[in-house]
């Protein structure tokens, strides 16, 4: 989905969800929260927040708990995703997050933003060329 088949208002919708998501955060090693929300084609938005973890590997991303809460609610399609973080730069899904989102939605719209009000939008396959997909295990 291109940037213009998401109107002004949707994407600052999209955001503000994700700023809520970050609320919730549980970050108490790295002090960084995020908050994710991902628009479905149902017009459905889930959300998520990084849940960090004394054993750093078993943390989880925001992007993914929120994708993780439309696959288990039964949405696969997506259209958006919002990320927010508390940082220079407008937060960006983290490497896992790409190959994890491109499995669904290669082409997944991504409104990156901060609390300053700094807005990047771009599209997941501009951010992951050349993602590894089902088609390499055919």
């Amino acid at each position: 989905m291109a940037e213009e088949h998401l109107t002004a208002a949707q994407q600052a919708g999209l955001l503000q969800a994700a700023e809520e998501a970050r609320k919730n955060a549980y970050a108490p090693y790295s002090h960084y929260q995020v908050g994710a929300a991902l628009l479905t084609a149902s017009g459905r938005i889930y959300t998520g927040c990084n849940i960090e973890n004394a054993s750093y590997g078993a943390t989880i991303c925001a992007e993914r708990v929120a994708v993780a809460k439309a696959v288990s609610a039964g949405e696969k399609d997506f259209v958006a995703l919002a990320v927010v973080a508390d940082s220079t730069q407008p937060g960006s899904p983290c490497g896992i997050c790409r190959q994890f989102l491109v499995e669904f939605a290669p082409q997944l719209l991504l409104i990156m933003g901060n609390l300053q009000g700094q807005v990047k939008v771009g599209r997941l396959d501009q951010y992951l060329p050349s993602a590894f997909n089902q088609e390499y295990l055919k």
